[in-house]
């Protein structure tokens, strides 16, 4: 009877899922589960196979003679000074759930004086987590990307000290991890913001017709789990991601002076202004542009319609800011 009722709840939330939150954003795109996080991990290896470009010095033929002895071989450091090995730091972040025997990508560059990675090889090198806890071991030839750029500026230059193996670590250890807490789940929004943590509270209570949702800061939805799936939690974990939310965005506009662009998001709203700039005299007056409304997405084709430069558009935008028209932050790149 449980296994009917719940068949019955999974079959009536889904068509609800997809019957009345068309073309809003699902709560998976814009959230995680708390406890369901990213982890660092971090070692120091060497590369070997280099051709005269590794590290000058002993420090890396120190590291060498300590592998050797792990294989009954004895050797003076002093006796290994090579320049075809170099020291290096390995990064990989480990997602969550991953097991023993899945694969990572990872990062590697150079800590001493070498002047290039390409073409070596990284000898088997542990990763540790900031509890100090081996969770993979990474090795395997070392990619350095970009290419060498004479003479042309369509290629991008090749950055020779800093180098990438995909797949080259092996996970050896599981992170231990925890979602339900007490018969509840926590969705963590990415981007906080009390509007769009209240209405995925109310999403999800009007899916499962009951209020096992409420938004405990803007950040954060604590969801408590239902009877019926207290055996079962991925698949309610499942349906909650699948709920569709309509997302509050932040009226928000980025200037990068550099490129020449900008980007504006949610809907932003200019009061009336009369501004003078150069050949150009801007009037908004009822809160229109013309027989538009006055937001800044109208204002930008406006001034561009009239043979505004986007150094014109930046500036006309940044004086509009500072006179405290423009209903919107401010970030300038």
């Amino acid at each position: 009877m449980k296994n009917f009722r719940k068949i019955l709840l999974v079959a009536t939330i889904c068509l609800f899922i997809t019957l009345s939150f068309a073309g809003n954003v699902r709560i998976k795109d814009f959230a995680k589960f708390r406890g369901a996080r990213d982890n660092q991990l971090f070692g120091i290896g060497l590369v070997v196979g280099l051709n005269g470009t590794g590290d000058s010095g002993t420090l890396n033929s120190t590291l060498l003679a300590n592998m050797m002895k792990n294989f009954g071989i004895t050797v003076n450091p002093n006796d290994l000074k090579t320049r075809n090995a170099a020291l290096v730091m390995v990064t990989a972040d480990i997602p969550p759930f991953y097991k023993p025997g899945m694969r990572l990508d990872i990062e590697i560059a150079s800590i001493n004086d070498a002047k290039s990675l390409r073409n070596g090889i990284l000898l088997q090198t542990p990763l540790y987590g900031a509890d100090g806890n081996i969770y993979a071991v990474a090795q395997g030839p070392v990619s350095v990307g970009g290419e060498d750029a004479k003479g042309s500026v369509n290629l991008q230059k090749r950055f020779t000290v800093v180098g990438y193996i995909p797949n080259g670590a092996i996970i050896e250890r599981e992170i231990p991890m925890s979602i339900v807490d007490g018969n509840s789940v926590t969705i963590l929004l990415n981007r906080p913001d009390f509007t769009t943590a209240a209405r995925t509270a109310t999403a999800i209570n009007s899916v499962f017709k009951t209020n096992i949702a409420k938004a405990i800061d803007a950040a954060s939805i604590k969801v408590n789990v239902p009877s019926v799936f207290l055996d079962d939690v991925i698949s309610f974990l499942a349906l909650l991601e699948e709920i569709e939310v309509p997302i509050d965005v932040a009226a928000q506009v980025v200037i990068n002076e550099r490129t020449g662009t900008v980007v504006f998001g949610g809907d932003v709203k200019i009061a009336d202004f009369t501004i003078a700039y150069g050949n150009f005299v801007i009037v908004i007056a009822n809160g229109q542009i013309g027989d538009k409304q006055a937001t800044i997405g109208n204002l930008i084709t406006a001034l561009k319609s009239v043979g505004a430069t986007p150094q014109d558009i930046i500036a006309i935008v940044q004086e509009l800011h500072k006179a405290g028209v423009i209903f919107a932050q401010l970030k300038v790149m």
